[in-house]
């Protein structure tokens, strides 16, 4: 609210009740950026000395009841300011002067108003008058001096308002008059012994929410406001609570907030009035629910909550978002965002995210979990025996039974320990703490709450022991596990070494004796006699041998490693022979087509009309050599496709009328002594709540590190929490000065230096956190690595997918001309492509609809893709770049710990110290597991690489994600289609269905029509007739039979005049 000059002389004040969640207050301000600079006047007087001017201006300071800081602003300024305030004040007051600058004008004014009820006699410059009147009390309770307020209240004319109010008409409560009363007291309670009278009256606050009945929005608005406020002031937001439930009896509404939702969700048509009341509700239910207990009581604010929910607010305020106002939006996002939280932190009470309220069985199962095995549980199995014998009548008083149920419940829940309800009260003198005192000894509570204490303190300890064991079980067992998964697959590497070793080395012995035989028989060709080179049985040329012989391979390496390939045969020996003719008339390739691939001149059929075209990428032929193209003969399809369907339904040119039988029937979606405290404090702090959560003293944190954590004392989360607190240099060096003072070094200071006491103590944690995480990382990496593996097998291996990408292939050829068609393969990433092409006859029907229809009609194993690419979704998440990078972290990490090991070796040993064998023997098992995955990961690339030249896209230019995505987008679209041709299908046969209903309907009733006519021209019924009556009327049943003969003429007569109308029979099929 903008604030209001104060007689025109600079000093104004501001209203800030509805400001933020503030407790109201009346302050004041001076303008001009507090310089206090006035406007330039010179007093009439001239100024009294200084002690005299200092009373005289704190009389003028109290009257503008100012706050404590501006109390003092004001007494700050130098005695001429003061003087000049002065001068202008008494100037002010004495233009002023007159009836209206008196409370008791005013207050007569309300009497007689009130006294006149009805505005149906008045004139209209008469109702003008009563409401600037009104309007003018309004501005003095604003802008007069604090005596006015005082005297106002004095004169209790805050009664003769509220006695205004409870008296006026309907046509008074629909005027501004209305509106300016609010204002009033508003006004009123804009100055703090105003607002201590209102909040301290009776029933002003019941009378206020009286209001809420009129149609003025203006009014509505005004009184929100004020009660909103008030739930901010202390002790108001149970006075406003019972305020809205005294309107809810004076209006006659079945809750307290009925009118409120009711106005919320009502629209008026007038944008502007209908956003500022809507704006006002929420800002007043979000002060109800926010404030009060609610500030800390979390089943309080879930009471009130559920109290609106229940009258619907949720589905009204999604329905508020259409005005697009940011002042509602922001009350509608506190509202929800208040509602997430706290039912976010209900349910963590019970261990779940959420919890439907609107669940009775939820409900029931949440309370049935939480006190099984208690001593409640015997009780509520009573109360739930005892629900089922209450009175369930719909008539009578059986409801109030269970509302006194539901009201001790809320009750129980919401009244604090003192035996205060922040609510009103539902049941009057119903104290829960007195009934429980009165069930139970107090004493022998006392004895079973400190023995459960102790026994649940001893029950903690032995449950943190077990904990602790079981965590150690489970890590040597895993060690166990992982150790012999290692022995064993390092026992068959060994074997399978051990084995090409032998081999290799007998090829050595092999190659040896053939060398030295033909070095002998080089010696006996230099002697002269011997056999000419070249001859039959001589030695070869030494060009011919080192051009037909590879040199000798080197001697194996330690370690059984195999030794290097030997180097390619040297340039110069006979090319190649020639590769075999094409066959079968083929033509020669293209140019740039690979050499050994001729390509078959394709025989396409061609439409009689043009085709709409399938947007596919055409594969360049040179690129077909070694791909799963040169295994795709799409001439075959041709023969079983029918190609005239095809055209039709995929025709370039619109069909004029529809043809019913063109798409297939098929096609169908605490304070201590001061301590020593050296490092920064937030560091101190954190370090603090740290240690507290790991409960260790520095000792055990100590050997654990040394020992490695043999007895798994360190979690794998704090150890990276302490991995955040390495004492750092300068920590040290502060902390090594006063070591001498060790008993006076706080917790976090302490621990600190006790670490900094342990050899390369930071490199020793992050190889405890590099050996805690190494198994997981790996678990997190295998599967990414064998989902590219088994994709790439799978792609490379489905037979489902290379007929699928054969009859595309035809589709296409046919469907297409030109450049863009008599292709022998196409790229993959235009399988996805398929579902543009719509037809001409049906624009919901895709080429991928009508591929999928034939697909399941001729080639039936294609339906069978799924099952063979089952990877193909893990696979197309994996990233490459991500797995390298996670490869190369795991690579670093296990040098990092090698490096730190080296450096332990060489130290001198510690007693308890366990780091050198530990992680000897883990970096042994951990080195073959990561080289394991090193192999795993280069078999997946290969293989990945093979897939991707197999459908005649480049390696290097594609990745896992892009490449199997484009099949896993392609298997969605498949499934989604396969689903909306069933729906097709499903609604083509009801229809049909309906269509055979209705003709069968139709027979039935020409059938009835012919006999009722046939039986008009009979004269009388015969026996049968009377039968069928009988079987239609039931007494056919009847033991008597005799009632039927002489019941004959009655039923005949009946028959006949039912026969007029004759309900239609509904067909069941």
């Amino acid at each position: 609210m903008a604030p209001r000059k104060r007689s025109g002389r600079g000093i104004s004040f501001i209203f800030c009740c509805f400001r933020n969640n503030d407790h109201p207050e009346i302050t004041y301000r001076l303008r001009n950026n507090s310089n206090f600079e006035l406007q330039t006047m010179e007093p009439a007087l001239p100024m009294p000395p200084v002690e005299e001017l200092d009373v005289m201006f704190s009389e003028l300071v109290d009257e503008l009841d100012l706050t404590d800081k501006h109390r003092e602003a004001m007494f700050a300024l130098p005695a001429e300011k003061k003087w000049q305030i002065y001068c202008s004040k008494k100037k002010d007051q004495e233009e002023n002067k007159g009836a209206t600058s008196w409370p008791e004008f005013y207050i007569d004014q309300l009497n007689s108003m009130a006294a006149r009820k009805s505005l149906l006699a008045l004139e209209k410059e008469e109702e003008e008058e009563r409401s600037k009147t009104i309007e003018s009390l309004k501005t003095a309770l604003r802008t007069k001096p604090m005596r006015f307020v005082t005297r106002f209240i004095d004169l209790d004319g805050l009664s003769c308002i509220l006695n205004f109010l409870k008296t006026m008409d309907y046509e008074t409560s629909e005027s501004r008059i209305h509106t300016s009363l609010i204002g009033c007291i508003k006004a009123l309670m804009n100055n703090s012994q105003g607002r201590a009278h209102v909040l301290a009256h009776s029933e002003s606050i019941n009378v206020i929410a009286q209001s809420l009945s009129t149609e003025n929005i203006k009014t509505k608005v005004a009184v929100l406001e004020i009660l909103g406020a008030v739930c901010l002031v202390p002790g108001g937001h149970k006075k406003v609570l019972q305020a809205m439930l005294h309107y809810q009896k004076y209006a006659s509404e079945r809750t307290r907030f009925q009118t409120l939702i009711n106005d919320l969700d009502k629209s008026t048509g007038r944008y502007r009035d209908e956003v500022s009341l809507k704006t006002a509700i929420m800002s007043f239910i979000n002060a109800v629910l926010s404030q009060g207990a609610g500030v800390e009581s979390l089943d309080f604010r879930l009471h009130l909550r559920y109290e609106f929910l229940m009258l619907g607010i949720q589905p009204v305020i999604d329905k508020l978002r259409e005005h697009e106002n940011s002042t509602l939006d922001r009350h509608l996002d506190f509202f929800e965002m208040l509602r997430n939280e706290d039912e976010l932190e209900f349910a963590k009470r019970f261990e779940l995210v959420h919890i439907d309220t609107k669940s009775a069985t939820q409900m029931f199962e949440l309370t049935r979990k939480r006190l099984t095995h208690s001593e409640a549980y015997p009780h509520f199995m009573s109360i739930l025996h005892h629900c089922l014998q209450m009175p369930y009548k719909r008539s009578g008083n059986t409801v109030q039974y269970w509302l006194l149920l539901d009201r001790i419940i809320q009750q129980i829940v919401i009244q604090n320990d003192k035996g205060q309800d922040p609510d009103s009260t539902p049941l009057e003198n119903f104290n829960i703490k007195n009934v429980v005192r009165m069930l139970v000894n107090e004493n022998e509570v006392k004895q079973w709450k400190e023995q459960a204490e102790k026994m649940r303190k001893e029950h903690n300890e032995l449950q943190q022991k077990l904990e602790k064991k079981e965590r150690e079980c489970d890590a040597k067992t895993q060690e166990k596990e992982e150790m012999m998964q290692t022995l064993n697959k390092m026992k068959e590497k060994l074997e399978k070494e051990t084995t090409e070793h032998k081999q290799v080395k007998q090829q050595v012995v092999d190659l040896t004796a053939q060398l030295q035989e033909l070095s002998r028989r080089a010696v006996c060709a230099s002697i002269p006699g011997g056999p000419s080179p070249g001859a039959p049985g001589g030695p070869f040329p030494s060009s011919v041998r080192g051009a037909l012989l590879p040199p000798p391979p080197p001697p194996p390496l330690p370690g059984g490693l195999l030794p290097p390939p030997p180097p390619p045969l040297p340039p110069g020996g006979p090319p190649p022979p020639p590769g075999p003719p094409p066959l079968g008339g083929g033509i020669m390739p293209p140019p740039g087509a690979p050499l050994g691939l001729a390509l078959k001149k394709k025989n396409i059929p061609q439409p009689t009309n043009a085709l709409k075209s399938f947007n596919w990428s055409k594969l360049p032929e040179n690129k077909l050599e070694g791909t799963v193209w040169t295994e795709v003969d799409d001439s075959k399809v041709f023969k079983i496709l029918d190609l005239e369907d095809l055209e039709r339904t995929f025709s370039a040119y619109q069909r004029q009328q529809k043809e019913a039988d063109a798409i297939d029937d098929t096609l169908s979606s605490k304070f201590k002594v001061k301590e020593l405290s050296v490092i920064d404090g937030r560091r101190a702090q954190n370090c603090n709540i740290l240690l507290s959560r790991l409960k260790l003293s520095n000792d055990e944190i100590k050997r654990a590190i040394l020992t490695m954590d043999e007895q798994e004392d360190l979690p794998k989360d704090m150890l990276e929490q302490l991995l955040k607190f390495v004492p750092e240099k300068s920590d040290i060096d502060l902390l090594e000065e006063h070591k001498h003072e060790l008993d006076r070094m706080a917790k976090a200071d302490r621990f600190l230096f006790e670490m900094s006491r342990i050899n390369h103590y930071q490199q020793r944690l992050q190889s405890l956190y590099f050996k805690k995480k190494f198994a997981e990382r790996v678990a997190e990496v295998k599967p990414k690595v064998e989902a590219i593996r088994s994709g790439s097998e799978e792609v490379f291996r489905s037979s489902a997918l290379r007929q699928l990408l054969e009859v595309v292939l035809a589709f296409g050829n046919f469907m297409n001309k030109g450049q863009r068609g008599n292709a022998y393969g196409f790229k993959i990433s235009s399988l996805n492509k398929i579902a543009d092409t719509k037809s001409s006859i049906d624009k919901n029907i895709t080429l991928l609809h009508y591929l999928i229809t034939i697909v399941e009609k001729k080639y039936p194993k294609v339906l069978n893709l799924n099952e063979e690419l089952r990877d193909i979704p893990e696979a197309a998440k994996v990233n490459m770049t991500e797995l390298d990078k996670e490869i190369s972290t795991l690579r670093s990490g296990l040098k990092a710990v090698e490096t730190e090991l080296e450096y332990q070796k060489s130290q001198p040993p510690q007693p308890g110290d366990k780091f050198v064998s530990v992680v000897s023997q883990f970096i042994t098992v951990a080195s073959f597991s990561f080289s394991d995955v090193e192999d795993l990961l280069a078999e997946a690339k290969d293989l990945f690489t093979r897939a991707v030249k197999h459908f005649g896209e480049e390696a290097g230019k594609i990745q896992p994600d892009e490449f199997f995505g484009i099949f896993d987008q392609f298997l969605q679209a498949v499934s989604e289609a396969k689903q909306e041709n069933e729906n097709m299908r499903k609604k083509k046969e009801e229809e049909e269905r309906r269509a055979r209903m209705e003709a069968q309907l139709k027979e039935q009733r020409e059938r009835e029509r012919k006999m009722r006519k046939a039986k008009e021209n009979s004269e009388e019924g015969g026996e049968f007739d009377d039968l069928v009556s009988a079987l239609r009327s039931g007494e056919v049943f009847d033991k008597d039979l005799s009632k039927l003969k002489r019941n004959r003429k009655r039923i005949t007569n009946q028959m006949t005049d039912s026969s007029r109308e004759r309900p239609v029979t509904k067909l069941n099929f």
